[in-house]
């Protein structure tokens, strides 16, 4: 591919000089007992978009800070134009009101104590309509590729995605870091076995070592905190086994292959935090599971992810486009429709890996400039929060 820093995308400039990819106008609750008010406000105003999820009553500490990290990064993100909030109490509903309209984008809050869902859905309908109205208003201008936020995770991983689709996306991210985009990756547990080689990819030694203790302490405090056995009944799933993975340990050297051959990260980020360092590489302490993991770099700020999969991953997000890339043939055959990047090419030995990198940089060029991920074709918009501990 030719010079990479002269690729440019039309994307939505917001307030605060980000760029987003989409430009969704978002109903946002703040807890569980909100989601049915901000349906009733997105059925209302067409085209507005609510983000119904499960938590956000009575939790505290490390897991409140959590998820108001994960509700405002989420309203905060450049894919976003503008974010009306509900919540049960008004104090909490402006603090996610305040940290979105850092960003300088419109925001307005809404409680439903003292007011019922009837007067509530009707105000915030009122402002969503507005929100709609401004939202359609905003025009795409050409930006240079540099100004891309891209994140990566795998799913359903098999043989072929060590092989094939993670050094696709690996390949991608030695293209694009020297470019000057921010990468994120992740996913804590599924690099144990590899985490060795893991932890010389650092930028430095000091980086290294507060990644290792970072995933020495989800070791030591989660996994055998709580562990029965081992990893066995999670790590490698029942998908990973059928598709030829018997091990954590092939699974972890697989997963390291999304972040290429030169690539070295910079910074290590809590869930849903917003990296802080520069453009660069990133680890985010995560979870595996896909859901999960796309919702919290969601909320740290990427606008497009990559997602590698092997056996078929169908998984999408609410506010950024998943493009999915497979190498495993049977996958193209038998779930084409969730496929947007096919590099099985790589194991008939008609694709190199140089070549599937390229494809892979030209289909983000593309989703930022529009065009749809087949999971947001299908409607597929899983949002997931993480929760650390049982709420009091």
């Amino acid at each position: 591919m030719s010079d990479l820093s002269n690729i440019t995308f039309k994307g939505f400039r917001r307030d605060n000089n980000r760029v987003g990819v989409r430009n969704h106008v978002l109903i946002l609750p703040l807890d569980d007992i909100s989601n049915a008010a901000c349906e009733a406000v997105a059925n209302n105003i067409k085209d507005t978009l609510a983000i119904p999820h499960a938590y956000g009553r009575l939790q505290f500490g490390e897991d409140l800070d959590l998820h108001f990290r994960t509700i405002i990064g989420t309203g905060a993100n450049p894919n976003v134009a503008a974010v009306v909030v509900i919540g049960i109490e008004p104090g909490w509903t402006q603090r996610v009101v305040d940290g979105i309209a850092l960003t300088g984008k419109p925001v307005k809050g809404f409680s439903i104590e003292q007011n019922g869902d009837l007067k509530t859905i009707m105000d915030a309908s009122r402002a969503a309509k507005d929100m709609m109205h401004y939202a359609s208003e905003l025009q795409r201008e050409e930006c240079s590729i540099s100004e891309l936020w891209v994140s990566t995770k795998c799913g359903e991983s098999d043989t072929t995605t060590g092989l094939g689709s993670c050094p696709t996306v690996g390949n991608m991210y030695d293209k694009l870091l020297p470019v000057g985009i921010y990468g994120c990756f992740g996913e804590t547990s599924e690099i144990t076995g590899a985490e060795h080689i893991c932890q010389t990819r650092a930028v430095n030694e000091q980086v290294g070592e507060r990644w290792y203790k970072m995933w020495k302490s989800y070791q030591d405090d989660v996994i055998f905190a709580h562990q029965t056995d081992d990893l066995s009944d999670s790590q490698p799933t029942k998908g990973n086994i059928e598709g030829g993975l018997t091990t954590i340990e092939e699974k972890a050297l697989g997963n390291l292959e999304k972040i290429g051959r030169t690539s070295k990260y910079i910074d290590i980020l809590e869930p849903a935090e917003e990296p802080k360092s520069g453009k660069g590489l990133y680890f985010m302490d995560s979870s595996s599971a896909a859901a999960e993991c796309v919702t919290l770099m969601a909320a740290g700020g990427y606008v497009v992810h990559t997602f590698p999969t092997g056996q078929g991953n169908v998984v999408g997000n609410p506010i950024v486009p998943v493009i999915k890339i497979t190498a495993n043939p049977r996958t193209v055959r038998t779930m084409s429709e969730h496929v947007d990047v096919d590099v099985s090419g790589i194991l008939r030995r008609d694709m190199t890996i140089d070549q599937a990198g390229d494809s892979l940089i030209d289909m983000i060029r593309r989703t930022a400039n529009g065009r749809h991920t087949a999971a947001e074709a299908l409607g597929h918009r899983e949002f997931s929060m993480t929760k650390l501990y049982r709420s009091a």
